[in-house]
């Protein structure tokens, strides 16, 4: 959502450069968040361009309507909010439908709780540390303890699941993002914006590994 809309051929080239580990779509209706951006036209229009995998991130309400057009377009991760579904053990069994690594998102008031019990059929949560819909946001610290939560409940029940932490990812913050448990990070103006593409990724990078949780 961050990258240069005008020039995305190339930003993949970029990100590809500076070794990001895959590419994170934001995908937004206007109605789940007070916000449009990106679609499945972006996804499918890039994916003949890269191997990277594809992490799309569904900010939209009732995605297992979209679940079909999104596995189609070429996504590899599909993550839903778990404040959108009306029946999330569905959503997250269709997703697998069509052969795709499933995620839940859940928001900065949501607990844990609302996805606790499909632990153990996913690949991953997004924790989003920021009110979804709009760039440039200030991490919302108290957060930080849910994503502590979240891995020791992994950790003490031996899943196999990533936490990707989603809002104000960058140099100075990712850090403590990181000590809390999470292991992937979707940056966006934290990569676009101040240094290079390449000096931005290898600065959240190198804070990001030197501090992962123990």
């Amino acid at each position: 959502m961050s990258a240069d809309y005008t020039n995305l051929v190339e930003q993949v080239k970029l990100l590809e450069k500076a070794g990001i580990d895959m590419l994170h779509f934001d995908i937004m209706d206007g109605i789940f968040v007070p916000n449009f951006a990106m679609t499945q036209l972006e996804v499918k229009a890039l994916r003949p361009l890269t191997k990277l995998p594809f992490d799309v991130h569904l900010m939209i309400k009732e995605p297992i309507k979209h679940i079909k057009l999104f596995s189609e377009a070429g996504a590899d991760i599909i993550t839903v909010h778990a404040e959108a579904c009306a029946d999330l053990a569905e959503t997250i069994q269709e997703i697998k439908k069509y052969g795709k690594k499933a995620g839940v998102a859940i928001n900065p008031d949501t607990p844990i709780q609302k996805m606790q019990s499909v632990l153990d059929k996913i690949d991953m949560v997004i924790i989003m540390t920021v009110n979804p819909g709009f760039g440039g946001q200030k991490c919302i610290e108290s957060v930080l303890p849910k994503i502590k939560e979240l891995r020791e409940i992994i950790k003490k029940n031996n899943l196999n699941i990533d936490i990707e932490v989603d809002g104000d990812v960058k140099e100075d913050t990712v850090s403590k993002m990181a000590e809390n448990g999470a292991n992937l990070f979707a940056s966006g103006t934290g990569i676009f914006k101040g240094n290079t593409i390449e000096e931005n990724v290898k600065k959240i990078r190198e804070n990001a590994e030197s501090n992962l949780y123990k």
